[in-house]
């Protein structure tokens, strides 16, 4: 394989990969949906302390799907479940997410969201982990992982990855702004 058929084949896949994976998550990781979550949690703190919980929270959402990008298939196999289980699982779980969102139920339990409030940092839990990076994300990325068979593309898995959290922190920088 000659150099400019290498550019070539980079120049192709890294974009491809980092938009078809930037598409996939971006509606299952919802930024604009989990606004009003964030306020609602960080209401009582100064825009600067809210900053920085939203950069926590962005970068803790990268943290989480790049370890599953990598490592979810190490997790498939040690718990023995094939690929299209795990898809009809990740489907149901969307699909649940989704009905809960037509008729209006929350996301999070009002147990949660008393425990939420009482918290010093909610940046991993209960905003990273699994209102942004839950199930439904997970397995977007482990779903979308196992069809990859080289570098260029887990990179552009990478870089759409932190899109969506580059997205995320937007949103959440956006919460309590109007």
């Amino acid at each position: 394989m000659t150099a400019t058929h290498v550019v070539q084949n980079f120049l192709r896949d890294l974009p491809s990969a980092a938009i078809a994976t930037f598409l996939a998550l971006f509606p299952i990781v919802n930024p604009p949906g989990a606004v009003p979550l964030f306020f609602t949690l960080t209401s009582h703190m100064p825009p600067g302390e809210r900053k920085r919980t939203a950069l926590r929270t962005a970068a803790y959402v990268i943290a989480i799907l790049v370890v599953f990008l990598f490592f979810g298939r190490f997790v498939l196999i040690f718990f023995g479940i094939s690929l299209p289980v795990l898809k009809i699982a990740g489907g149901l779980i969307v699909a649940n997410t989704a009905w809960g969102m037509v008729t209006g139920t929350s996301r999070i339990t009002p147990a949660e969201s008393t425990e939420a409030s009482t918290k010093e940092d909610i940046s991993l839990t209960p905003m990273a982990m699994p209102i942004l990076s839950g199930p439904g994300a997970i397995g977007v990325v482990m779903g979308l992982a196992a069809h990859v068979d080289h570098l260029v593309a887990y990179l552009g898995m990478v870089i759409g990855i932190a899109a969506v959290a580059l997205s995320v922190y937007l949103f959440l920088c956006m919460a309590g702004r109007w």
